[in-house]
């Protein structure tokens, strides 16, 4: 297991974001499926800064991952205000996006991008994240042309 802890500003994402991208392109996944981790973990980390530090520099954002060929699964931790999934009410993504609320879809989007997602929470670990993404494995030739 890879592990690393972040800052938590936004001036980390990107960095957050090339760790896991490093990680996808080592269990050789697919060039969609690393763009749908970059997401996926973006989202996730912007949300730590917002709600589980409500604002930048009160934590850092833990990050680990466990890699097979094939799969990764991504794990972030925080120390911050404790998130309960259940209450987050699923979004209308019927409605005109125009009409929608700016906010609200990062868990729908999450879970739309990875194909399991996982939270728990407990007072020693704080918020624990674990998504998985299974995408297609590449061969070295096809890893060499998507390069």
């Amino acid at each position: 297991m890879r592990s690393i802890a972040f800052p938590g500003r936004f001036s980390s994402l990107s960095e957050i974001r090339e760790f896991f991208a490093r990680a996808a392109e080592e269990a050789a996944l697919d060039e969609k499926s690393i763009c749908e981790v970059e997401l996926a973990v973006d989202e996730a980390a912007s949300n730590i800064i917002d709600h589980a530090y409500e604002g930048e520099g009160k934590g850092d954002i833990e990050c680990s991952c466990e890699i097979e060929p094939g799969r990764l699964e991504v794990i972030m931790r925080d120390h911050g205000k404790a998130f309960n999934p259940e209450k987050v009410k699923a979004p209308n993504t019927r409605n005109n996006p125009r009409r929608r609320k700016q906010r609200g879809l990062g868990l729908h989007f999450m879970k739309s991008l990875m194909d399991s997602v996982e939270f728990s929470f407990s007072s020693k670990n704080g918020n624990e994240l674990r998504m998985v993404k299974i995408g297609k494995v590449l061969t070295d030739q096809e890893h060499t042309q998507q390069e």
